[in-house]
């Protein structure tokens, strides 16, 4: 892809301008894409964005952004470092940060009491093709356990892909996960576990429970979701924040991606998503001590 130079000075109005053109254009959502570019042109004529700082217009319009119909997938995010002109690029950026700092994303895989194993996917599902082989090498050590507990408290968003790569290794045989509907309403996309998974499979009959916060978000939040509907997991902690919209970036200022949902979830058996209302845990506590209870809850089981 051609890099493109943006200027570094803020010009808001310009700026404001070009979000509401993506949004538009591109929100999945074709009645409330109108309402917000409407409403994001007639904010900048009233004065609404006149500011030098890039982190106070991020604010300011993510605000609006979400005024209309509450998606918190759309947003314009401000960075520090300079991020790159391709569309995407800056959320990877960031993202390669977090792989580089959280050991590939599997930060924690332990043996707990009784035989039952906890393992921690976190900060991101990142994509496939960085963490294919640390969660290989995760999911196969804890497949021998007798029970497994996921924590995803801490996790929030990423790669369905990688989600669907995560599932293959707790179910049995080839799963139906989600379908991503476009802007149009059309089938754009479905996601399916792969047929074949390196290593080994922990499977999809013994005690699987998995952890969550009202930090979980996004791709964090499908894992559970999709774990939940199919009746493999019982979720265990919070409710989700509720983002179920896979979502495109674009780079509109150095400092600055907008955030724009592309698609939306359907899931096979519940015929619906997460949005907004989050993934509902089947067992409601304090995340701080969803570990606690779901350990608790596996060794009775397996007692």
């Amino acid at each position: 892809m051609t890099s493109t130079t943006l200027p570094s000075a803020l010009d808001a109005a310009a700026v404001v301008e070009s979000i509401a053109a993506l949004v538009g254009e591109n929100y999945v959502f074709p009645d409330a894409a109108r309402e917000l570019a409407s409403l994001l042109r007639r904010r900048s004529a009233e004065g609404s964005y006149l500011t030098e700082s890039a982190e106070e217009l991020a604010e300011a319009v993510t605000a609006d952004l979400r005024s209309v119909n509450g998606d918190l997938h759309l947003a314009l995010k401000y960075h520090a470092v300079p991020v790159p002109a391709e569309r995407g690029a800056a959320v990877l950026a960031t993202m390669r940060r977090d792989f580089d700092a959280s050991l590939g994303g599997v930060p924690r895989v332990e043996l707990l009491d009784g035989g039952v194993a906890v393992l921690e996917i976190a900060p991101k599902m990142f994509p496939l093709d960085w963490a294919a082989q640390p969660l290989t090498a995760a999911l196969s050590l804890v497949a021998p356990a007798r029970a497994l507990i996921l924590d995803l408290r801490r996790n929030t968003g990423g790669d369905p892909n990688t989600v669907a790569f995560v599932c293959a290794y707790l179910l049995d045989g080839r799963t139906h996960l989600n379908t991503m509907l476009s802007r149009q309403g059309d089938v754009a996309e479905q996601s399916w576990t792969p047929p074949f998974v390196p290593g080994a499979r922990f499977g999809g009959s013994k005690p699987l429970y998995v952890l969550t916060s009202g930090d979980t978000f996004s791709a964090g939040e499908e894992l559970a979701y999709d774990l939940q509907q199919l009746g493999r997991a019982e979720v265990v902690g919070e409710a989700t924040r509720g983002g179920a919209h896979p979502r495109d970036g674009w780079t509109v200022h150095p400092h600055l991606e907008l955030s724009v949902p592309v698609a939306r979830a359907v899931n096979p058996v519940s015929g619906s998503n997460w949005e907004g209302t989050g993934v509902r845990p089947d067992v409601p506590c304090d995340a701080g001590t969803a570990l606690d209870r779901a350990l608790a809850l596996a060794v009775e089981r397996l007692a």
